[in-house]
This record gives structure tokens, C-alpha cells and sequence, in this order.
């Protein structure tokens, strides 16, 4: 034992040498770089932030971020409680060090080493601040190297006052509130300046995680923070014992009367606005936030309602053990490829966060049958009533099943579709060409890679993976006679100038024929009303979609990983996916897509369409192609019988009947809209 405590210590010693000089090469290097080098902090300005306001797809406003012109406030404006707070708990040497605390960073260190992991860092508030406005948020050497650079830049061209300024209108204190000033709006209805010393160490608290404490969700964890802030308050002289514990005694009473009702509403819709925004349009996580923009959506307000609503219903989704099974769906508009509502997740929301609509690799499962097999078939001249075998087989080393491991024999292609029947949908994408099914993949829109050439793409064994976004993108083609409509948040981009800096510019790809959509609008109604999306019908409206499920991907584990459904009407198109964000042994769904995914879908739609009149694809339905079948069986049966009697005038009977009925049955695919 003695042994191990004398190792260790050598080992701390160690560590504490290496960081030590480490930071001295630090120190050595950031003067260097400061003084020769000209660090760029142009893009910082030192103005009081403006709101990036959103609007709705009628041009109303929906939603706004940060604060507008006149609700920034000078630092002369921020009491000393608050001042004190903040620097208390984020950066108690502020006024010592010139941007990086080199003694904290030290004592972080050390903390670190000796509860041998990251319990404490070292960012001082002009490297936050040089984070959230002048970097992006990717964890590389490269960036937290520029952070420490520009930060002793930021210090050499600005005074602490100025920094603090800055910093303290553009932090974010969760809820939705950008800057102290909407942060004592939206927590306590005050002015910045008539803060009490508990609200102002409160609110420093939230700074550190405004999610996990925000009081609103989290009031004993806020409170909490709060006097461990206080504490730090009276250790560091700011406070007096008898303001401390006036302070701690202080109860929390929140009040939101004083917030914007439009400041923080539909976090998921602008969380993709902003990823849309900076991905596709270059602007700036901080100039977004302080810009002033305006920036006009595709959001329905209803919609997006609707499906917030939704999935507030934890009756609706798979219960489960210790944690919550997550989800993500999206409406888009077929005709114009806008997207109407977004939910990224089950839960509290995080700015910009995991996005499950958006940002989600999971595999489409069976979702993917009506493009990548379905569709090049009957472009290849396949019939929807034509036969495909339904039978236990092997393609090589490859040996697939059908979910419930019964088999018919051989089907007609639109019952095929309707149960979802793997094998079949495997024996068809053999028969007309791998290449075929890839080439039509890619066309709707979904990322393909090298080993996706294979016959498991039949049943969505894709290798990284795709979004609910992407399934309803490459959906909308059925809907819109053919015809894949770009999807897209934003429509334009107006800065605080009142000048259009981007713009949408429509983006639309033939993908099939109007002719072949028809055929799979049929099938696919026919998943809905008869086979197994039956959780998707919507009394009195027209419902087209399929389900999709996959395989828990662990040995002697039989359970679901991924719930899909994604479906449609002529006006809207939705997709939902269900699922844990990581599967394992314990981690894993015990329902098939037609139960979870499709009744969160049902109730998405449900709640969506209100107010929109019922509309039809004009297609013939299923129904009539299953009573032609039972007809040419009955006729079939009856001619058997005579046959059998041994009569020879029936043999020839029989052999002309049996050809014309087969002919008038075949003939039902190419003519069924006439």
C-alpha cells in the first residue's frame, strides 16, 4: 500500500512539473504571438446586440433570439451585484490577468490531477467570450490555441469594462434569454439595475449549464447554484456576512410576466433556421445572435403547434426503463419543399443540440422499400399486380426474413408492399439489377456509400444512415407527381439594414414519371388502409405511407433498434422516427413501427391538418385490385371444378377463360386510372 501512495505521489509530482513548464512555453508563446502577430478580432464589436427576429410562413413574427437594439444595456446599467457575481463564480482574478488566467489554469490543472479527471476549467471570461462570438464550437487544439491568442488580443484592444459589456450581453442564461437583460426580464419581469444580490448571483449560476438549471425546470438545482455563488461571493470580499445571509435566505420567486412572448418559441424550427442559416448562407453563429436580422420561414405556426403538442403525450411513444425513448419528425410541403414543423427530441431542449429530424443516422428499415425497389421496378416495366415470389430463399451468403417468418409463396406487388414483405422486396431488386436500385436511391435524395451496393439495401441496411428529413424529402416525390422539391427552412434573409442578403432560389430534379408515382400512391395507400401502417389512418382523409423497422444489431437480443414511419397526403408529408439514442442489451424497443412510429405520425397529421379540407390522390384504391383478384381466383376455382368432372368440352373452355381473365388481371396495372 505504502508503494502505491509513493507512486502516486511521484506521478502527481510529475504532472504538476510537465503542466508547469507547459504553461510556461504557454505564456512565452502568447506574448510572442500577441506582439508580433496581428490576431483578427474585427468581427468583434462592441455594440449592444440586436434580436434576429423569425417569421412565420405568413410573414408574421413566430420567434425571436438575443435581444433588439434598445434592449442591450451598458455596463455603467449592471449593478455591482451582478458585475460581482459573474466574476466571483466565472473569473475571480478578471482584473489581475491580461485574458488568460495563467494561475487558474494552474490550480484547474491540479484539481484535475488530483481527482484524476476533468472537475474544474480554466476559461477566463475574455476566452469565453472570444469562444462564443469568434470561433465556431468544434473541441480542436487549433481552436482552444486561437481562443488563448485572441483573447490576450481582445484584452490589449478593449478595457475590462468593455469586455464585461460584452460578454454580458451576449452570454446565454437559458430559457430562451440572451443577455442580462432578457434574463431579468424573463426570470424576475425587472431592469438589469433593480437585480437584488440573490437574483444577480442566481442568474451567474445559470451561466455555467442554463439548461440543467434553468429554474423554471430546475428550481432546487438553480438554488443550489445559486449559493454556492454567494459563497464565492463573501470569500472573495464582495459580499459582507450579513449580505450573504440576507442573500441565502432570500427566496426565489420567479416571474416571466416581464419576457417576450415571442422570444424563445419553437427552439427545434430555430435551431435548424440556424444550422441552415450558417451552413448554407455563411452567416455567423454571433451574427445571428446580434445581428438584428430578419429572417422569413417556411414555419407553420399550427403545424409546428401541433406537433410540439404531440409530443408532449407520453401516452403516445414506447415507455421506457431508465431512460426516455427519444424521437424526431418533421412536415414538409411537397409541392414547395418548405418545412412546415420540426421536433428534434423528446425533453428539455438544448440550443442547438442533437437534432434528431435533422441530424439523425439511423437505418430507414423497410421505409425504403418504395425507392429503392418498388419504383426502378415499375420504371423497368414491372406491374403492381404482377407476381413476386414470397418463400424462404437465399442470395448467396445473404438469407433474409420476413418480420413475422410467414410466407405465401408468391404475392402481387402491391401486396407485397402492404404487408412489407421483406423476401419479396429482396427477389425483385435481384431481378431487376442492383445498380437500378441505387441509381433510383440516389435520385430521391439519400446518401449512398460504397457498401450500400449490396441486396440488403432492399430493406434500408444503409451504413451511416438518414434523417428524418431526408426520408420525408425523398417521400415528397410521390405526392408531387414525380418531382423532388429541395426542403428548406428559410425563404429569405434581411439584415438590420433592411437589405435581402440571401434568398431561397428554388431546387427542384425530375426523379420518375407521374405515371410510376401513381402506381406507388396506390400501393402505399394500401399500406395505410389494409396492411401494416394501419396505426397511420386518419378517418375522412386519404393517408399514404409506409412503416419501417430494424433489427436490434446484437446476438441473442430480438427486439426493434429503429421505428419509422413516413407518410403523406396530397398536401403535407411527414416522417417519425422512434428509437434510444444508443441501443444496447437493456436499451432496445419491443414494438414493430406500426405501433409507436405510426401513432405518434397519426396524431402529428391529425392535429396538423386541422383546417385543411380532405384531399385525394385520384388514384385507384387497393380495394378494387384485391376484389379483381378474388374474382379471377373464384373463376379459377370454378373451371378447376368443371375440369376435373372430366368433361372434355371444358378443357378448351378453360384454357380460353384461364387466358382472358389472366389478360383482363394484367391489364389492371397500366389502365387503373382509367
Amino acid at each position: 500500500m505504502k508503494k502505491v501512495v509513493n507512486n502516486w505521489k511521484r506521478w502527481h509530482m510529475n504532472q504538476v512539473l510537465v503542466l508547469s513548464l507547459s504553461l510556461l512555453v504557454l505564456g512565452f508563446l502568447g506574448i510572442v504571438y500577441a506582439y508580433s502577430m496581428d490576431a483578427d478580432i474585427s468581427s468583434l464589436k462592441n455594440e449592444l446586440p440586436q434580436a434576429t427576429v423569425f417569421y412565420d410562413l405568413n410573414g408574421e413574427v413566430a420567434s425571436k433570439v438575443s435581444a433588439n437594439k434598445n434592449e442591450g444595456i451598458s455596463i455603467n446599467q449592471v449593478p455591482d451585484s451582478m458585475k460581482n457575481a459573474v466574476i466571483a463564480i466565472e473569473d475571480r482574478r478578471f482584473y489581475e490577468h491580461h485574458g488568460i488566467d495563467y494561475l487558474g489554469i494552474t490550480r484547474a490543472l491540479i484539481r484535475d490531477i488530483k481527482a484524476r479527471g476533468m472537475v474544474e476549467g480554466g476559461s477566463t471570461i475574455t476566452q469565453q467570450l472570444t469562444k462564443n462570438t469568434l470561433l465556431t464550437s468544434q473541441k480542436t487544439l487549433k481552436r482552444k490555441i486561437d481562443e488563448v491568442f485572441l483573447a490576450i488580443e481582445i484584452e490589449r484592444q478593449y478595457s475590462k469594462s468593455e469586455i464585461l459589456q460584452m460578454y454580458l450581453n451576449q452570454i446565454y442564461f437559458g430559457d430562451g434569454a440572451w443577455g442580462i437583460k432578457h434574463a431579468a426580464s424573463n426570470y424576475f419581469a425587472k431592469e438589469v439595475e433593480d437585480l437584488t444580490i440573490s437574483e444577480s448571483a442566481l442568474l451567474a449560476g445559470l451561466i455555467k449549464a442554463p439548461s440543467l438549471l434553468n429554474p423554471y425546470r430546475h428550481l432546487d438545482k438553480a438554488t443550489q447554484r445559486r449559493d454556492i455563488v454567494l459563497s464565492q461571493m463573501k470569500n472573495q470580499g464582495y459580499i459582507s456576512t450579513v449580505q450573504y445571509e440576507e442573500a441565502i435566505n432570500e427566496k426565489v420567486v420567479l416571474n416571466n410576466e416581464g419576457s417576450d412572448p415571442f422570444r424563445g418559441k419553437y427552439p427545434h424550427y430555430v435551431d435548424q433556421v440556424f444550422e441552415e442559416a450558417i451552413n448554407v448562407y455563411h452567416l455567423s453563429q454571433d451574427e445571428l445572435l446580434t445581428g438584428g436580422y430578419q429572417i422569413y420561414t417556411e414555419l407553420d405556426p399550427a403545424m409546428q403547434n401541433a406537433m410540439e403538442k404531440t409530443y408532449q403525450r407520453d401516452d403516445l411513444f414506447p415507455r421506457g426503463s431508465d431512460q426516455v425513448v427519444q424521437s424526431g419528425g418533421i412536415l414538409l410541403d411537397p409541392k414547395t419543399g418548405g418545412i412546415r414543423a420540426i421536433v428534434g427530441g423528446r425533453g428539455e431542449h438544448t440550443f442547438r443540440g442533437y437534432n434528431r429530424a435533422t441530424q439523425l443516422k439511423a437505418q430507414p428499415g423497410s421505409s425504403i422499400k418504395p425507392i429503392a425497389v418498388f419504383t426502378p421496378a415499375l420504371e423497368a416495366g414491372w406491374k403492381i399486380t404482377d407476381m413476386l415470389k414470397d418463400e424462404p430463399m437465399s442470395f448467396g451468403e445473404y438469407e433474409p426474413k420476413n418480420y413475422n417468418y410467414e410466407y405465401s409463396g408468391e404475392v402481387p406487388m402491391y401486396e407485397a408492399v402492404k404487408d412489407s414483405k421483406n423476401v419479396s422486396a429482396v427477389w425483385l431488386l435481384n431481378e431487376i439489377g442492383i445498380e437500378k436500385g441505387v441509381a433510383s436511391t440516389r435520385r430521391f435524395g439519400i446518401p449512398l456509400r460504397r457498401g450500400d451496393r449490396n441486396l440488403s439495401l432492399a430493406l434500408g441496411g444503409l451504413e451511416e444512415g438518414v434523417s428524418p428529413l431526408v426520408m420525408a424529402e425523398a417521400y415528397s416525390v410521390f405526392p408531387n407527381n414525380g418531382v423532388r422539391m429541395k426542403a428548406h427552412v428559410i425563404k429569405k434573409i434581411v439584415n438590420a439594414q433592411g437589405d435581402i442578403v440571401s434568398e431561397w432560389k428554388e431546387k427542384k430534379e425530375k426523379v420518375t414519371s407521374k405515371a410510376v408515382t401513381d402506381r406507388i400512391n396506390t400501393m402505399l395507400l394500401g399500406v395505410v388502409e389494409h396492411g401494416s401502417g394501419k396505426s397511420a389512418q386518419i378517418s375522412g382523409r386519404e393517408i399514404a405511407g409506409k412503416t419501417g423497422s430494424t433489427q436490434v444489431p446484437i446476438e441473442g437480443v430480438k427486439g426493434v433498434k429503429d421505428q419509422w414511419f413516413v407518410g403523406y397526403t396530397p398536401q403535407l408529408v411527414g416522417a417519425v422516427w422512434v428509437g434510444y439514442d444508443k441501443t444496447d442489451e437493456k436499451h432496445y424497443l419491443k414494438t414493430t413501427s406500426g405501433a409507436g412510429a405510426a401513432i405518434v405520425f397519426r396524431e402529428v397529421m391529425k392535429e396538423a391538418l386541422q383546417g385543411l379540407p380532405p384531399s385525394s390522390f385520384r388514384v385507384l384504391h387497393i380495394d378494387i385490385l384485391m376484389k379483381k383478384k378474388e374474382e379471377v381466383e373464384q373463376n379459377r376455382k370454378s373451371l378447376e371444378e368443371h375440369f376435373k368432372k372430366g368433361s372434355s368440352k371444358w378443357e378448351d373452355r378453360w384454357r380460353k377463360q384461364k387466358e382472358k381473365w389472366e389478360k383482363r388481371w394484367k391489364n389492371i396495372g397500366p389502365n387503373m386510372n382509367h
